[in-house]
């Protein structure tokens, strides 16, 4: 078992100022793998003091030497590539050749994707290409405290911490205490790749505590969470005393409508495969499927094949099965919405409650399709977080858009269909940050974020660089 109780601070591992040491679980065991502490608010002190230090030379370096420090962090990510994904199965679950391929991967995407937009980023421009004096700053905000979730650990921490770096922010880090081994990983590479001590920090903690020490703390000029809505809004109300910036990505209950007139067999096939993905733990997961009445009985059957076929299994085996949930209070949640699905009256189509078949340890759920679901039921609103599929009728495209955007969430949205006028009007009109069409995948760089209680603010290329930046207007500035 791993021994990771200390944390990074100052460009070094300094133990926690008092002892409180937590077992980290890995889900497919149900045992320890590791241990960490949770530290207190002694230890965000020291953080942010730190990162205070490193800020003033930090934020004035040169743009080149800051990207460099980011290139020698890609290299060392590249090197330790397979140690990555292995944290990242053995903390939260995900099976091995899946962390590979997008969970590590999607960490060094974001990596060198912030590279290639820093070189394009203007920190200074004029207000207009005629505004003779006129001119604009984007200058780093200053020390920025960062809380990352334990679904997509990677992906999210490098959202964070590499914009902020990137721009001249000095940072402090809070990893989910379910999934800290990846971001402790994270730590390592820093420091291998030189970043000059105090810009990069590590504290592991509960978000009561640890999260809500950072959030109130007079020293920290901005808040970035990535969480749920309650731990959001806990955020964001403790942070007004400081009147810092809070930027929230939050949860989501992403609609997929599918029309008529789409490859039918092939979208369906592709939406359920993508709600079950990484075993329903993604903040973008189409976890509605909307589908035309006129082919909603074929699209329920083959959601069932599609579910039926999606194999569970050890995160340790090769394959491209799922695998447990991230932890027993995730686990006992989603048992929680599916006894709420039937109890509502939902049709059970497929999976349903318990483990898989011959299953007995760890955090396993099977696969599940309900069908001839309301939009006011309680699996159609609520985020599950899990291999969780809701199928609704509509009868034209008003009712699909009215059911889709009926929902406190906005962060994603999904649409089939073989018409490209339909597929445009439809994109304008769904109240999501991001709307993705017939299985197109967004491109590296660009900007995730919802609307409504989905969150604020923008992560990824330019606009998460923008994210960590002041805008300061200069008039008379010279020629």
């Amino acid at each position: 078992m791993q021994d990771r109780t200390n944390f990074y601070i100052d460009g070094a591992w300094v133990a926690p100022r008092r002892a409180r040491v937590l077992d980290v679980i890995d889900p497919a065991k149900e045992t320890a793998c590791a241990r960490v502490s949770l530290g207190a608010a002694e230890d965000v002190d020291r953080a942010v003091a730190a990162a205070r230090r490193a800020f003033d030379a930090w934020s004035r370096s040169p743009v080149a030497e800051r990207a460099a420090a980011l290139a020698r962090l890609a290299a060392v990510y590249e090197r330790r590539f397979d140690e990555m994904a292995e944290a990242i199965m053995t903390e939260m679950g995900a099976p091995i050749r899946f962390a590979k391929q997008a969970q590590a991967a999607s960490g060094l995407e974001h990596i060198n994707a912030f590279l290639h937009d820093l070189g394009a980023f203007a920190f200074e421009s004029p207000l207009y290409p005629d505004a003779t004096g006129q001119h604009i700053l984007h200058e780093p905000i200053g020390v920025c405290g960062l809380i990352t979730p334990w679904n997509w650990p990677m992906n999210q921490v490098t959202l964070k911490v590499i914009p902020a770096l990137a721009v001249g922010c000095s940072v402090v880090l809070k990893p989910s205490e379910i999934a800290p081994l990846s971001a402790m990983l994270f730590a390592e590479m820093i420091d291998e790749a030189g970043f000059p001590p105090g810009v990069f920090n590590l504290v592991n903690g509960d978000g009561p505590t640890v999260g809500g020490a950072m959030s109130s703390h007079p020293g920290l000029d901005m808040m970035s969470f990535t969480g749920s809505q309650r731990a959001g809004t806990a955020v964001a109300k403790a942070a007004a005393d400081t009147v810092k910036r809070v930027t929230l990505e939050l949860g989501g209950k992403s609609p997929n409508i599918v029309f008529a007139d789409a490859d039918l067999p092939a979208a369906v096939a592709r939406g359920a495969a993508a709600c079950f993905a990484n075993t329903g733990q993604s903040c973008d997961a189409p976890s509605r499927m909307l589908v035309e009445r006129a082919v909603y009985d074929d699209a329920v059957g083959i959601a069932v094949e599609t579910a039926r076929g999606t194999r569970v299994g050890d995160p340790a085996e090769d394959g491209d099965h799922i695998g447990p949930l991230a932890s027993q209070a995730q686990f006992d949640k989603v048992q929680a919405l599916i006894q709420k699905g039937i109890e509502e009256n939902a049709r059970l189509a497929a999976g349903g409650l318990g483990r898989p078949e011959g299953v007995n340890r760890g955090y396993y759920v099977r696969p599940t399709v309900f069908a001839d679901v309301g939009n006011d039921m309680t699996i159609a609103r609520e985020e599950i977080f899990g291999p969780v599929l809701s199928i609704l009728p509509f009868d034209d495209e008003e009712e699909a858009l009215s059911i889709a955007n009926d929902t406190t969430y906005g962060l994603a949205a999904y649409v089939q269909s073989g018409d490209a006028e339909r597929l445009q009007r439809v994109a304008r009109r769904l109240r999501a940050g991001v709307v993705q069409l017939n299985g197109a995948g967004l491109a590296a760089g660009s900007p995730f974020g919802g609307y409504k209680q989905s969150g604020n603010g923008r992560e990824g290329g330019r606009w998460g660089l923008e994210d960590f930046t002041e805008v300061k207007a200069v008039a008379g500035w010279p020629a």
